[in-house]
This record gives C-alpha cells, structure tokens and sequence, in this order.
C-alpha cells in the first residue's frame, strides 16, 4: 500500500468478566489461562502526521524536530530512541521507524482505571505505526506486537489479555497456552446476546486511579502460592465463556462474577480496601447480582450486573460514584483515515 501523510487509528478499551489473572506467564506457563471479556465503545486515538521535508533555499529545513510527541506532555526529540515514553520509543524501536513525524494521542477514558489503557494505546499506536510504513498488519500480529513491547521490551508485570481484546473487538474467550500461542473464540455476538447483556451491565467509576503494575508484581512474585485462586478464577472464566454461548441466564453471569471477585481478592493485599469493599456491599444490597472491579484492582471502575429494574437504586445507592455509559463494539483496532 502507498505510504499515507496523515493516519487516524482508533482500538476500543475492555471490560474482562473472569479469567483475569490467569493471563500472566507465571501462571500459563505452567497449564493455560483463559479470559473472558468485551470491546466497549469507548476507544483510543492515536494520530500520525508524517512530516515532509521544508526546503528554504533548496536546504532541508526540518531541524526544528525530527520527532514530535503530544500526549499528556509533549516531547520534541531529534530520535525515536530520545524519547521518554516508554511505549511510543520502544514501539518505533520494534518497527525499526526513525523518520519524521507528529505523534498526538487522546482517549476516552482515564489511564489506571481498569479498562486496559496500556494495551490499548499499544494496540492503537502500533496499527498507526504499521501504516505509516506501507503496512497492513491482522489482528493477531497487532495484538503479539503490542504485547510484545510491554512484557518483553519494557519488561512490565502485565498479562496479554488486554492487547488481544482490543486488537480483536467483540465478545471473545481468549486462552493463553504454555507456548505463547493465544486463541480468540467469539461468543454469543449476536444482537440478541448483546441486547440481553448489556442493559444488565453498570460501570461506576470510584475517583481512583491506579498503577496496575504495583499490584501485578506482587501476583507474579507469589504465583505458586496462589495457583489454587488463579485455577478457580480460570474456571470462572470458562463458566462466564458457556452462560455466554448460550441463552443468557443473567443471575448465574451476576453470582460466578461474584464468587470470581472473592477469589480475585485473594491475589494481592491492594486489590480490595475498604471503600471498595463498601462500595461492594452497598450495591449487592440495593440488588445488584454481582459484580467485580475492573482490571488488576485497587481502584479504577466497579462493574455491577444490575437488573434494569433494579438500576436506578443501586445508581441512588452509590451517588457518590460516576455512571460510564458504555456500549458493544465488534470491530477491534481500525483505521479511521489514511490519507496519500
């Protein structure tokens, strides 16, 4: 394909139901994990503008920047290698990408509120990355790519899921095997499983954010003591995976969701505390089925399966916590404009 000037690529964030956890190699590398969870209509952006050389007097006049980076800082940079964020540098790095561009990024939801911004904006970037070369890229070697430069090159305590959700989209049980190789298998995509799922789905947003890092090390450092917690969790997943390839049963997917937090709060010392816990507590006896917070913990968004009858009181329960209105979305990663 031509090499574009101008790119717009946009990955949806997730919301995981069960499994999470199991995504770590300190865990399937020993068995398998396996996940579950959604794309949601709330996405990352990530904007690419390839710069031309400026000819003053027939000399190249580009020497104001080779590189610009505009996120929550803006960073100008004669090298990729120069750069300071970690995903963008070691991105370019994997691409082996030097030349000139404007990078700019924007999101739809907060950094460190569990709904897989890191993954995303990997996702996202690397898609744009690609295109700037020529490049079309599939799903499964944007997702690898993405989780590559986390795990591997920036050596995070992060687990894959997140990448592959939002390089795939849609509602998908993903298995992690022992030999670095991922299965994506979508279930119930289907508008009628859609539209019997996500009216019953509230997501409330605590004020905290986290750094999920924190809490994954110390995961990682006591897997072998938490494999018996990180196998019930695995089996929650594949629980949520069969109520979701079938007729949903809407209070079996709140109760597993329930009994999956209980052992996810088992994990780590800073998954839980004791807002969280009231929070909790608060919305199961307003009549919420069950629920769990959103990615590693310790803060981020509370997801709640709530009856739409029973909505508006947990909603009145909770006032002090933010309603995020989401949505289903198929597609994973795409490109919104790609111009030559």
């Amino acid at each position: 394909m031509p090499i574009p000037d101008f790119i717009i690529t946009k990955a949806p964030f997730r919301v995981s139901f069960a499994g999470g956890g199991t995504d770590l190699a300190s865990y399937y590398k020993s068995d398998y994990g396996a996940v579950v969870s959604t794309a949601i209509d709330k996405y990352v952006y990530v904007i690419i503008n390839q710069c031309r050389p400026i000819l003053h007097r027939g000399v190249d006049d580009i020497s104001r920047h080779r590189i610009r980076l505009s996120y929550s800082s803006t960073e100008n940079v004669e090298h990729a290698v120069d750069l300071t964020h970690p995903i963008v540098r070691e991105s370019m790095r994997l691409l082996d990408l030097d030349t000139p561009m404007d990078i700019a990024t924007m999101a739809d939801v907060p950094a460190g509120t569990g709904l897989g911004s890191s993954g995303t904006f990997s996702v996202a970037l690397l898609h744009a990355l690609h295109l700037s070369k020529g490049e079309e890229v599939d799903r499964e070697q944007l997702a690898s790519e993405a989780a590559k430069v986390e795990i591997q090159c920036l050596d995070r305590p992060v687990g894959k899921q997140d990448h592959y959700a939002s390089a795939y989209g849609g509602l998908n049980a993903i298995r992690f095997n022992s030999d670095e190789s991922v299965d994506v298998r979508p279930l119930g995509n289907s508008r009628e499983m859609i539209e019997q799922l996500f009216p019953n789905l509230l997501l409330l947003y605590t004020g905290v954010s986290r750094d999920a890092a924190t809490i994954l090390s110390e995961q990682n450092q006591n897997s072998s003591a938490l494999t018996s917690e990180l196998t019930s969790i695995r089996r929650d997943a594949e629980t949520v995976e069969g109520l979701l390839a079938g007729n949903l049963d809407i209070e079996s997917f709140g109760q597993v969701l329930h009994e999956t937090w209980s052992s996810k709060r088992k994990l780590s010392s800073s998954i839980s505390n004791g807002d969280i816990d009231h929070w909790y507590n608060t919305a199961m006896k307003a009549g919420a089925i069950g629920g769990k917070l959103c990615g590693a913990g310790g803060g981020g968004f509370l997801l709640l399966v709530v009856k739409p009858e029973q909505r508006a009181a947990v909603n009145q329960a909770l006032g002090d916590l933010s309603e995020l209105s989401i949505g289903y979305e198929p597609r994973g990663s795409i490109s919104l404009l790609h111009m030559d």
